[in-house]
């Protein structure tokens, strides 16, 4: 299977760059580029591509309101924010947005094609440990995550579900959560699942921002 990618930057060499890496890949295609984020859009609507390389800081329209417009034009498109700093307030509301994951615009080609290659599986590229750290960090930016929609949406979950909630929001793997809550790896996966649905989730990543978002999770 060839992953279509579509490049956002308003940095034209950057997008170049980008371009000739992801070309000399066997199962990677780039199929357009946006020089800003209405341009990306434009773009994900009309070739529907399986990842989008999104720059945050970018003209008109930011790559954070980007990503979640991208979400909604082509659900299916997963997008990973390219940031030039590890840990900052961008990072943040570029996965709140909805996107997959975030990578710093220097990192290293083999990392930029794992990741590339990870997101259009289906995985997210920044882990929930790490996830947490970056909200830790963010922790007095955070918003309430929303007063009476929060809490009906935390009504869905059983109590099991919210206990296996907070342990994916402070970054247990599931193996971690089997060992902690006593039960079978196999449960912890399909309770994942099920909440993931009831709370209308993306992802992982999506649960732990949730977690902190509902005030289930506090910094350590």
């Amino acid at each position: 299977m060839t992953i279509r990618i579509l490049i956002a930057d308003d940095e034209a060499l950057l997008r170049m760059a980008f371009s000739t890496v992801l070309e000399a890949q066997p199962d990677m295609s780039p199929v357009g580029e946006a020089a800003d984020g209405t341009q990306a859009v434009r773009l994900a609507r009309e070739v529907r591509p399986d990842v989008v390389l999104m720059d945050v800081r970018m003209p008109g329209t930011d790559g954070i309101e980007a990503t979640r417009q991208v979400i909604r034009v082509s659900p299916r498109t997963r997008v990973l924010i390219l940031t030039t700093f590890d840990v900052d307030e961008y990072a943040f509301a570029g996965l709140t947005a909805g996107a997959s994951g975030f990578l710093l615009k220097n990192t290293r080609p083999e990392e930029l094609l794992t990741a590339i290659r990870s997101v259009a599986a289906g995985d997210a590229v920044v882990s929930p440990r790490i996830t947490r750290r970056l909200l830790e960090s963010l922790r007095p930016h955070i918003p309430d995550g929303g007063g009476a929609d929060r809490d009906e949406r935390l009504s869905r979950l059983s109590a099991r579900e919210r206990e296996v909630l907070v342990q994916v929001g402070r970054g247990l793997s599931n193996t971690e959560i089997a060992a902690t809550l006593y039960l079978a790896e196999a449960t912890v996966k399909s309770h994942l699942g099920r909440i993931l649905h009831k709370l209308e989730l993306r992802d992982r990543i999506q649960a732990v921002i949730f977690a902190y978002e509902s005030r289930l999770i506090h910094p350590a």
